[in-house]
C-alpha cells in the first residue's frame, strides 16, 4: 500500500488534487478505515491518476468532461463484462446497443478538441503567411 504523497510524487499531482478527485467520484473512494488512519493507495490508484492526467492533459478537458470520459469507459467495462460472460447471442446484441451510446461520448469529446486543434492550426497557418508577406514586402 503507497501512501497520499508517494502517489503525488509518482502521478506529479498534489495530495489536494488527489483527496479532490475522489471526492468527485475520479478515483474510487477507499475501503472503510477507521477515523484518524490514512487512506492507503495501491498501484491500480497510480495508474488510474496518471491515465486520467494523461486524459486531461492531452484533450484539455474540464474535470466535468473527464468525469464523463471515464464513466463512459467504466460503464463500457462493465458491459465488455457481461458480454464475455454471455453465451446468448440476443444477449451479446442487447449489449453491444448499450455499449454504443458511450462510445459516441467519447468520441464526441476527442471531436471537440481535435476541432479546437484545428482552428487554432488554421490561425497560426494564416499568421505564417502573414509574417512571410511582411518579410518578403520588406525583403525587396
Amino acid at each position: 500500500m503507497i501512501r497520499i504523497g508517494e502517489v503525488a510524487e509518482r502521478t506529479g499531482l498534489t495530495p489536494r488534487t488527489i483527496r479532490y478527485y475522489e471526492e468527485i467520484g475520479l478515483l474510487p473512494g477507499p475501503p472503510e478505515r477507521r477515523k484518524g488512519e490514512h487512506r492507503a493507495y495501491d498501484d491500480d490508484d497510480v495508474e488510474r491518476l496518471s491515465e486520467l492526467t494523461r486524459l486531461r492533459d492531452l484533450l484539455n478537458l474540464s474535470l466535468e468532461e473527464l468525469k464523463q470520459l471515464v464513466e463512459a469507459e467504466e460503464a463500457r467495462a462493465a458491459i465488455r463484462k457481461q458480454f464475455r460472460e454471455s453465451d446468448s447471442d440476443a444477449e451479446r446484441l442487447q449489449l453491444l446497443d448499450l455499449a454504443l451510446p458511450h462510445v459516441e461520448t467519447q468520441i464526441g469529446l476527442v471531436r471537440r478538441r481535435m476541432e479546437e486543434l484545428k482552428r487554432l492550426e488554421a490561425e497560426l497557418v494564416e499568421k505564417r503567411k502573414s509574417i512571410l508577406a511582411r518579410k518578403r514586402e520588406l525583403a525587396s
